[in-house]
């Protein structure tokens, strides 16, 4: 069977959390393998501060607590997006508002999120699909424009780029996810990166349990004390550890995907050509990180037949996510800005070809040489 996915693994993981835990002696948060990820992120990405967190999800709790949510605001985010990126808002007391996707990126549509806002609106939430930016200059310029704040959903986009900049760098906030499925893993891990120093010393207060631990630590207060609102947010320092061996080689990593990623979109070509399949556009300037490989056939009834029959020949492929505005909970917390015919039409279509670091030639041609079987019963 070629797996959907398999968890990166570069040789250097466990002798890592074996330091934390013989020699540091020290297994609880931001500890020193935790700081080495912070320096990483904040040097390679440019990043002016970058905070460890257990998981995306949590990235996008803590973004959300940070803009100030109140009920009754609303946040503006597409509907075709994993299920924790409305959570995370529902939590502070948000409405959410759906906003149809564009079909070539499957990303939120710019053009449609100023008539969207109202009076209540607060946040903006581009999410990058699979690692491949949205057009953050058009949100970042209605956002401006409305008093907004932009929290970029980068969960899918570690090492991706929009004109040069790290996505999560631009907006006022950032999260990644450093889950057993992305490019870089811990685990279960993410990551908040803050644009705005101004948001500094909140954003430690709630990750450290609503205190002012991290200013102790720093000598600038001689005891800490719970000051507002937090929780625990550190992920443990041994699965820093484990991280950092990988974030050590980013970029090998980075290539091995985005080597794979290449054979598949030439091997698949001529079916694109022929109209059979469409295959995933990249728009100018927006540097990706093959976080996956998908194809978009005809319809619903033509994509559930191609996973069955690549997996009657041990090749494991799946679709994605179920509309956030037609599930029970999105009914129920959030409403639709206007038509969803794109999300609709579009979500039905892509499937998911495996996609992960150390995939062979071998398994990307077998890949291909079934999708091409298909297209020729």
């Amino acid at each position: 069977m070629i797996p959907f996915n398999r968890p990166p693994y570069v040789g250097n993981e466990m002798d890592y959390v074996r330091e934390a835990a013989e020699v540091n002696r020290k297994i609880c948060g931001d500890g020193p393998f935790t700081k080495k990820c912070h320096a990483w992120m904040q040097e390679r990405f440019h990043a002016q501060k970058a905070l460890l967190t257990t998981s995306g999800t949590t990235a996008l709790e803590m973004a959300a607590l940070l803009c100030e949510i109140e009920p009754g605001d609303e946040v503006i985010l597409p509907s075709y997006t994993f299920s924790t990126t409305a959570t995370a808002f529902v939590l502070a007391g948000a409405k959410l508002v759906f906003v149809d996707i564009r079909p070539d990126t499957m990303n939120i549509d710019e053009t449609k999120i100023e008539t969207a806002i109202t009076d209540k609106t607060r946040v903006i939430v581009p999410v990058h699909y699979a690692g491949v930016a949205c057009d953050m200059d058009a949100i970042m310029d209605i956002a401006r424009r409305h008093n907004l704040l932009v929290v970029e959903d980068a969960a899918q986009g570690v090492m991706s780029t929009y004109k040069g900049k790290a996505l999560g760098t631009i907006g006022d906030f950032g999260c990644y996810s450093f889950h057993e499925t992305k490019n870089y893993s811990m685990g279960e891990g993410g990551a908040l990166v803050i644009n705005d120093e101004r948001f500094n010393e909140r954003a430690e207060i709630i990750r450290e349990k609503g205190t002012n631990r991290s200013r102790f630590l720093r000598g600038q207060v001689d005891k800490y004390t719970w000051v507002e609102y937090g929780s625990s947010y550190l992920p443990s320092d041994m699965n820093a550890a484990y991280l950092l061996a990988q974030l050590e080689r980013a970029d090998e990593i980075n290539d091995s995907r985005i080597h794979a990623w290449n054979r598949y979109n030439e091997n698949l070509a001529d079916l694109a050509a022929d109209g059979s399949i469409e295959l995933p556009f990249i728009p100018e300037g927006c540097g990706h990180n093959a976080h996956m490989f998908y194809i978009k056939c005809k319809d619903l009834e033509e994509r559930t037949s191609l996973i069955s029959y690549l997996g009657d020949r041990d090749i494991m492929s799946v679709f994605h996510y179920v509309p956030l505005h037609s599930s029970p909970a999105g009914l129920r917390y959030g409403r639709t800005a206007a038509d969803m015919s794109v999300t609709d039409r579009e979500s039905n279509r892509l499937t998911r070809l495996p996609m992960y670091y150390g995939l062979t030639d071998e398994d990307v041609d077998r890949v291909c040489d079934a999708v091409h079987g298909f297209y020729a019963q």
